[in-house]
């Protein structure tokens, strides 16, 4: 989804925009905060008071150029009120990913560790066969997930293999790649312009809803979001 960007140039402190006007700008438009050079040794200070202030906000300070990025992330509202909606894709992503995965282990005739997929996948890098094609998907193993790409639709799903046997884990980025890439989907209930940082809000809000849980790696401290109703 595209966004349009408003640029203002920022000569003194007092032109920076108020939070009430910042917190009143759509989801659909982005404002660009161009820092002069009379201002610039304050950027980083009032970039990092919006960010403290605007919660809900993606407020990107950059690191080279004189610049604040700010954007409007989904909102509680927009994500309950399409709570269903974001619950049957997370079903639906734990129904592709389970299927693609013994698909491909069928396929290449491999004996999958039930209790640590990751190694049997792992296997795979080691003889050189961790990147190929499965009828209509290409796979690919990278650390701790298998991504796989049809090459006829575009739908793209990562697929997590340091859970057991559960491969529906909710990575905030993979998940609205996911939602993004499936043409059942659309056009889309609500806007996701920031994949990663809408797609965490999501999540978040949907565990607070009891629609998503959290579950144990077999890795550590690591944990995952899964769909509740599996």
């Amino acid at each position: 989804m595209n966004r349009t960007t408003e640029i203002l140039a920022i000569h003194t402190v007092e032109q920076v925009p108020k939070l009430e006007t910042i917190r009143a700008i759509p989801r659909n438009r982005t404002l660009k905060l161009v820092f002069e050079k009379e201002v610039q040794a304050q950027r980083e200070v009032i970039g990092q008071n919006l960010k403290n202030q605007l919660l809900d906000f993606q407020v990107g300070i950059h690191t080279i150029e004189p610049v604040i990025n700010i954007s409007k992330l989904i909102t509680d509202k927009e994500i309950e009120d399409n709570q269903a909606f974001f619950e049957q894709c997370a079903k639906d992503y734990r129904q592709l990913g389970e299927e693609l995965i013994y698909k491909l282990v069928d396929e290449l005739n491999l004996e999958l560790n039930k209790d640590f997929p990751l190694e049997t996948f792992n296997q795979l890098i080691r003889e050189k066969r961790g990147k190929g094609q499965v009828r209509d998907w290409t796979y690919y193993v990278h650390g701790f997930h298998c991504s796989f790409n049809n090459i006829e639709t575009g739908q793209y799903i990562e697929v997590s293999l340091v859970f057991g046997l559960e491969f529906g884990v909710l990575d905030p980025l993979f998940f609205m790649d996911f939602v993004k890439s499936t043409s059942k989907y659309h056009p889309l209930h609500v806007g996701i312009f920031e994949d990663y940082a809408d797609g965490l809000r999501i999540n978040q809000r949907m565990l607070s809803l009891g629609k998503f849980e959290r579950i144990k790696s077999n890795i550590g401290n690591l944990f995952g979001t899964v769909v509740t109703e599996r």
